[in-house]
Parts: structure tokens; C-alpha cells; sequence
């Protein structure tokens, strides 16, 4: 009963076809992880694009740090196009990934329909065997009763019991023997069936294995792959803020400060002191308050008495003066 058990199981083959389903399952997990990613690096690189045109940065910096901020925006804006690209590139992957999982699904299914079809025959041929090996067993018990009974009917006198005994044995020994046919002729068929399976569960084995060593092999260069192309955008992240680590040590204090300078100067000349003017005594060619008489001009000299002139009148003087308080 065992080998009858044996020869109808299908767990080590079951066992393979759920490594098989397994590891398509790891693909799709890793093909929906690419996506995944695709999606942020998209998104991270779209923001980091809004944040390179639209953010102010410095912007009214001048000269070499202003050119310096311009470089910087602009590897950037590179940068966030590399992101975006980068998501391209992962999709294309996860695109390869599941061309390459269902490629082989198609591979697994037709061996499997192979082997289905093996394993409803030999089954079926399994059943076929059994009922003939009962059948050929009852009729060995039906002719062992019949010869029992002839046996028991050898003392009787009435010959045509005895007769008809006999004619029972003869038919039961010709159904054991047809039964014994059809029996051996099932079990005949049913090895021919179970070599027969047997070959196509070593060529599905092979098939298999093939298929489970290109998966694996196509699994672990995507990956590899996947980290390459990770490194390769620090890379040119790393590239492009190198130009702008270039543009830094371009940046001069001084020519920043003298640019500046020379933009907005209003002259080298500082403007004059205001001086005391005495409202009594105006000056007529005074200057302007807040306008210098000459160059380096730090006092003015003393107040010049005027004199009278004939046809002038006096000049007074404030001494002149006095307050009369009522």
C-alpha cells in the first residue's frame, strides 16, 4: 500500500513549482521595489527642480560670489534632472524584470501542462490497475469456493449437482485466468506509464533548474545593476558640485569689495563742515552750507571788519547795540 502511495505523490514535484512561483514572487517584490523608487527619485528630483527656478538664493549678491550662486543654481537644476532621469531609468528596469518574469511563467507553464497530463494518466492508469487487480482477486476466491464445493460433493449421488458443480469450477478457473490477463496487462501498462512519467519529471527537472539558475543569475545583475547605477548618480551629483566648489575658489573678497565700490562710489572728495555764519555779518561770497571753499578747507578765518566807505553808510557793529528793558 505504501508503494501504491508512492508511486501517486507528487510532493517533490509540488515542492519545486512552489520554489518556482517563489522566486517569480521575489522578482515581482523587487519589480514593484524599482517602481517604488522610480517614483521618489521622480518626485525628489520635480521638487528639487521647483526649488532651483523658483527659491530665491542670494540674489542680489554681486560679481564673483553672484556668479558663483548662478553656478550653484544651475548644477542644481543638473542634479534634479539627473533625479528625474534616474527615475526613467529604474522604470526601464522594472520593465526588463517583469518581461523577464513572465517570459519564464509562459517556460514553467508548458512544462507543467506536460507533466499534469503524465500525472492524470499515470493516476488514471493507477485505478485501472487496482479495480483489475480486485476483480483478478475475487475470481481467485470465486474458484477456490468452487473447488471447496466440488470437494464437499464428492460423496453426493445425484450426478447432475455434481454436473453443474464442476461446470461452475471450469467457468471460475477460465474468469480467474481472463482476469489474471487483464490484470498483468494493467500492471504492464502502468510501468510502461510510470517510466514514462519518470523521464518527463527528469526533463522538467532539468528544465526547472535551467530556469531557477537564469533567474537567479538575472535577479542578482539586476541588483548589481541597481547599485551601479545608484553609485553613478552620486557621482555625477558629486561632479557637478565639484563645478560649483570650482566657482567657490574663484570668489574674490577683494574684487567683490572693489566691484562694489566702483559701482556705487559718489566721489573722493568728503564733504565740507558746516561753519558758524554770524547773522549780522553775512558773508557775500560765502559758500553754500555744506559746500566746501577749497580743498581740505578744516577752518575758516577770522571775520574781516568792514570799513566805511565815503558815500557808504555805517556798518554797526553788535557792540553798537544795547537792550533797553521797560
Amino acid at each position: 500500500m505504501n508503494s501504491c502511495s508512492d508511486i501517486l505523490s507528487t510532493v517533490g514535484y509540488d515542492s519545486i513549482i512552489q520554489h518556482l512561483n517563489n522566486g517569480r514572487k521575489n522578482c515581482k517584490e523587487f519589480e514593484d521595489f524599482l517602481k517604488e523608487r522610480a517614483s521618489i527619485e521622480e518626485k525628489y528630483g520635480k521638487d528639487l527642480l521647483n526649488l532651483s527656478r523658483k527659491k530665491p538664493c542670494g540674489q542680489s549678491e554681486i560679481n564673483t560670489l553672484k556668479r558663483a550662486l548662478e553656478v550653484f543654481k544651475q548644477q542644481v537644476d543638473n542634479v534634479a534632472q539627473c533625479h528625474i532621469q534616474l527615475a526613467q531609468t529604474l522604470r526601464e528596469e522594472a520593465r526588463k524584470m517583469e518581461e523577464f518574469r513572465e517570459k519564464q511563467k509562459l517556460q514553467q507553464k508548458k512544462t507543467e501542462l506536460i507533466m499534469d497530463a503524465a500525472h492524470k494518466q499515470k493516476s488514471l492508469q493507477f485505478k485501472k490497475t487496482m479495480d483489475a487487480k480486485k476483480n483478478y482477486e475475487q475470481k481467485c476466491r470465486d474458484k477456490d469456493e468452487a473447488e471447496q464445493a466440488v470437494h464437499r460433493s464428492a460423496n453426493l449421488v445425484n450426478p447432475k449437482q455434481q454436473e453443474k458443480l464442476f461446470v461452475k469450477l471450469a467457468t471460475s478457473k477460465t474468469a480467474v485466468e481472463d482476469s489474471d490477463k487483464a490484470y498483468m496487462l494493467h500492471v504492464n501498462t502502468l510501468d510502461k506509464i510510470r517510466e514514462e512519467w519518470q523521464s518527463e519529471h527528469i526533463k522538467a527537472c532539468q528544465v526547472f533548474e535551467a530556469q531557477e539558475c537564469e533567474r537567479i543569475n538575472f535577479f542578482r545583475n539586476a541588483l548589481w545593476l541597481h547599485m551601479n547605477q545608484l553609485s553613478q548618480q552620486c557621482v555625477t551629483s558629486d561632479n557637478m558640485y565639484e563645478e560649483v566648489r570650482k566657482s567657490l575658489e574663484m570668489c574674490s573678497i577683494e574684487k567683490d569689495i572693489e566691484y562694489f565700490v566702483n559701482q556705487r562710489k559718489t566721489g573722493q572728495t568728503p564733504p565740507a563742515p558746516i561753519m558758524y555764519e554770524n547773522f549780522y555779518s553775512p558773508q557775500k561770497n560765502a559758500a553754500p552750507p555744506g559746500k566746501a571753499t577749497g580743498p581740505n578747507v578744516a577752518r575758516r578765518g577770522p571775520l574781516p571788519v568792514p570799513k566805511s566807505l565815503p558815500g557808504d553808510p555805517d556798518y554797526s557793529l553788535i557792540g553798537d547795540y544795547s537792550l533797553i528793558y521797560q
